[in-house]
């Protein structure tokens, strides 16, 4: 599919235009999760979640068949700075173990029967050092989205996106601190693994990053202290929403791309859920911020979309005991 903007302004019309979910199938998903053979609430949260998917699936008794994880990828000028243990090389390396199979995500697509597809965004030029100008132009950022809006197959009912950066943590503190305030050594965390010379100039380039844009506009603050697998993802997860095909979000960095939908246009992450608390600190913050409850918590902070393709198997369970358990008619039990 082709994205349907050519600028910020109009990408801003498109997420204020996108679609709610169907009120008929959520209120027949919730009629029909009445009727289940079960103790009303008894599968606790798994109920919530299969009445929410199948609103925005639009049936009252949906399944899960084709989940789609898509990687980004993509380098950082203000890796400059120093602010991560590994350099901008690992991500080229890492982009082609995920081709090759060989990675964390690679497996859970597979264990969860989901399709893999993984995009590189120009890696061979990083966005510009973010403490110095904006990260992209508007040219950069819409063609980031662009890439993420057209890599959401169409045929696919659930999506997950994911990343990988050397530098990307800096650029999701950058945001968070940017779109919710408070200080930057609340938002800057230790990434890949930085030491405490490392965290302390994270921390500064966070704060002089966020001193130097414009942070009015949350369209801009994605452009400016964001990256092309950041802005790729946002796009992913908007046409996700203009398709009403569902999301899990990952860990702290997609959570960041997200939060500027959402600090966008208000109900922009309505049609998705949280599928896990990273490790990372500042996620938490972003979680409470968008008010979103994780599904997991295993202390997972790895990113590539690990922590939501784990995910899928909870709302595949949820979605599972909702359209394939029996009523009480159909089961010929009492209801009491």
């Amino acid at each position: 599919m082709t994205a349907p903007f050519t600028s910020l302004a109009t990408f801003r019309d498109i997420l204020a235009a996108a679609p709610g979910p169907n009120d008929g199938a959520t209120t027949g998903a919730t009629d029909r999760n009445a009727q289940l053979t079960k103790p009303p609430g008894a599968l606790g949260r798994l109920e919530d979640l299969a009445i929410w998917y199948a609103g925005w699936r639009g049936t009252d008794r949906p399944s899960i068949d084709a989940p789609q994880v898509i990687i980004f990828a993509g380098n950082h000028g203000v890796c400059a700075q120093g602010v991560s243990a590994f350099p901008p090389e690992v991500t080229v390396q890492m982009v082609a173990n995920f081709q090759h199979g060989g990675a964390a995500i690679n497996q859970l697509s597979k264990a969860f029967g989901a399709t893999l597809d993984v995009h590189a965004l120009d890696l061979d030029t990083p966005t510009a050092d973010f403490t110095q100008s904006p990260a992209m132009t508007e040219e950069d950022v819409i063609a980031a989205l662009t890439t993420g809006w057209d890599a959401v197959n169409l045929a696919s009912d659930l999506l997950v996106v994911g990343e990988m950066g050397i530098g990307n943590t800096t650029s999701a503190a950058a945001i968070g601190h940017a779109l919710y305030g408070g200080a930057a050594a609340d938002w800057a965390g230790r990434g890949t693994g930085v030491d405490d010379a490392g965290l302390a100039r994270k921390t500064d380039v966070v704060a002089r990053a966020v001193a130097l844009h414009d942070t009015t506009d949350p369209l801009e603050v994605l452009r400016c202290l964001g990256g092309r697998e950041l802005a790729a993802m946002a796009g992913a997860i908007a046409a996700a929403r203009h398709h009403s095909i569902p999301v899990i979000l990952d860990g702290f960095i997609c959570t960041a791309a997200a939060a500027t939908l959402a600090a966008a246009q208000p109900g922009a992450l309505d049609h998705a859920v949280a599928g896990h608390l990273s490790a990372e600190g500042a996620h938490q913050r972003l979680l409470d911020a968008l008010g979103k409850s994780p599904l997991l918590s295993l202390g997972l902070r790895l990113g590539e979309g690990s922590g939501g393709a784990l995910a899928i198997g909870i709302l595949k369970g949820a979605v599972a005991c909702h359209s394939g358990m029996a009523t009480f008619a159909e089961a010929g039990v009492a209801a009491g």
